[in-house]
């Protein structure tokens, strides 16, 4: 069977624009480290529904954030850090999916917009607190349930889960790293969910396989952009820009 028949309609454009997705998404992720899933989901989401683009972006997602979440050698101090975290994001992911099902209809782009302009909101003023040491056990595994909702409902987990991360004060490798573990276990946990709901078939996978070459090519490029272009600058207008289309997918599914 044609992996591509999860494309609705699967015309030459919509591959196209499918791919164009994944490369820009790659691009993003190569200059700021982070943000393919969630400009995957957010442009996806305009031409298809949106368990079928969470299906999609799971083997990009996946094979890029397992890149990230390297070193090897200091896997295992940064992972002791975040565990109860991780324990939350799978156990809140499993539960919503069982809960919700897969993200459809239009109640699941409203959630997908209100999640991406959250998010950029955050991006462009948030600043968050310390997170206080001897609260980390029960603190990380609350945010990571609630990122494991918010992953379910609409393909996206990096609200709260970023933030929360910030306010470990890692320092910027483990940081980094750090996010890469999350965002392996927020991938395999949101596959799970979507194979619960027979949202991830082979066909599924084949597709979202075909999908890793553009988006590694994109992070390649974004990765070469990164010492040419103010990373700030790049971020400013990644964040604009998510919260115009988040405001767009909550006006559409509002709309009467």
């Amino acid at each position: 069977m044609n992996p591509f028949d999860l494309l609705p309609g699967g015309t030459p454009a919509l591959l196209a624009a499918v791919v164009s997705v994944f490369i820009l998404a790659g691009v993003v992720k190569g200059v700021v480290g982070l943000g393919l899933p969630t400009i995957s989901m957010a442009m996806l989401a305009l031409v298809m529904a949106p368990a079928q683009a969470a299906a999609l972006l799971i083997v990009p997602s996946l094979i890029t954030n397992l890149w990230q979440a390297r070193p090897w050698p200091t896997l295992p101090a940064v992972l002791r850090r975040i565990a109860g975290m991780q324990a939350g994001i799978c156990a809140g992911t499993i539960a919503a999916a069982l809960w919700l099902g897969a993200p459809s209809g239009q109640w699941a782009g409203v959630c997908l917009g209100v999640a991406l302009v959250a998010y950029a909101a955050w991006g462009l003023f948030g600043s968050p607190p310390r997170a206080p040491t001897r609260h980390e056990g029960w603190l990380g595994a609350a945010v990571g349930a609630v990122t494991g909702v918010v992953t379910a409902a609409t393909g996206v987990f990096v609200i709260p889960a970023v933030p929360y991360l910030q306010a470990l004060n890692l320092g910027k490798d483990a940081l980094i790293q750090a996010m890469g573990i999350s965002f392996t276990v927020s991938t395999v946990a949101l596959a799970a969910g979507l194979w619960f709901n027979g949202g991830y078939t082979p066909e599924a996978a084949g597709a979202s396989v075909l999908m890793l070459l553009p988006a590694l090519i994109g992070m390649a490029l974004g990765q070469w952009l990164r010492a040419r272009l103010s990373a700030r600058t790049f971020k400013l207008c990644f964040m604009i820009s998510l919260a115009l289309l988040g405001a767009y997918q909550v006006a559409r599914g509002l709309a009467p």
